[in-house]
């Protein structure tokens, strides 16, 4: 499942995310979400969320 609905996302899911600084090659990080940043329902690019361990970056999996 991808990450682009917020209605999918909620704290403590397992998730993948793209870190700003790793756009360009797509390296994705796993951990578990802590808090919610986008407001909007949808966007194309991944919801954007902050880790448990203060990462952030927008959702490309729903691993768990």
């Amino acid at each position: 499942m991808n990450g682009q609905h917020r209605k999918d996302i909620y704290p403590g899911l397992e998730v993948a995310i793209i870190l700003k600084k790793d756009q360009r090659t797509g390296k994705l990080t796993e951990g578990v979400v802590k808090d919610i940043l986008t407001s909007a329902p949808f966007h194309s690019r991944g919801i954007k969320v902050r880790l448990e361990d203060g990462q952030i970056g927008r959702v490309a999996e729903i691993l768990a």
